[in-house]
């Protein structure tokens, strides 16, 4: 992927959108590093123009506030997964196949692609862990959802639970099962580096390897294959 792929992406998270121009790709690439550093709380936008030598008048050009920033980088991630999803099950007629990469996808789109230079994915995975509940736990989420703003994860796990459904017809809770699958690919990488009294998978060489492994058993003994 290069910068002329584009992640379409709510416009109603930004005023310009960012992957437009150098210092909206900047804004973006520094947002992820200090919303990382310091948190949601402790960031503004006045830290993050000093970052970018620039001004927060124009970082306000392009964001309303910083809680749309968050939703948008957010929603980048989601967005990311559901392209290397697409791609990597192109001319697979096999659903346990496209399941397989389907966990696969949710566990590598943390890994640096240098061809996004304006994007650190393994930063932003932490982004979307750390401060990523923070876009749906608030006062605000129908009226937001009502406007598309979680449209890409949506589509993210209808698309997983379509495989799903692929492979075991009768299956019940197809779309629970794509979410929990998510939710698990983040969150034991996460625990396994800090909380590892919370997970199975080592924080190894072998994590990848091991995470795979075990959202794959839990696959197949839900759906008999």
């Amino acid at each position: 992927m290069s910068v002329g792929i584009r992640m379409k992406l709510n416009e109603g998270f930004y005023l310009r959108n960012p992957q437009d121009t150098e210092i909206g790709r900047s804004i973006i690439k520094y947002s992820i590093r200090l919303i990382h550093e310091i948190g949601l709380e402790a960031f503004t936008f006045k830290k993050l123009a000093a970052e970018i030598n620039s001004t927060e008048a124009t970082i306000y050009r392009y964001f309303e506030n910083k809680h749309n920033l968050l939703f948008y980088l957010v929603s980048w991630y989601w967005e990311w997964i559901n392209y290397l999803i697409y791609v990597n099950t192109q001319n697979i007629s096999d659903p346990i196949q496209k399941l397989k990469i389907v966990i696969h996808s949710f566990i590598v789109a943390r890994m640096d692609n240098p061809d996004i230079d304006y994007v650190n994915e393994s930063i932003l995975q932490k982004v979307v862990i750390e401060e990523g509940p923070k876009v749906f736990f608030t006062k605000d989420i129908d009226k937001e959802n009502s406007k598309g703003f979680f449209a890409n994860y949506v589509h993210l796990i209808d698309t997983v639970s379509q495989v799903i459904l692929e492979i075991a017809p009768d299956f019940l809770y197809p779309h629970a099962l794509a979410t929990n699958l998510y939710d698990m690919a983040n969150n034991n990488a996460y625990f396994a580096e800090h909380l590892p009294g919370l997970t199975d998978i080592p924080n190894s060489v072998n994590t990848q390897e091991e995470l795979e492994s075990m959202l794959e058993k839990f696959c197949a003994k839900l759906l008999d294959f």
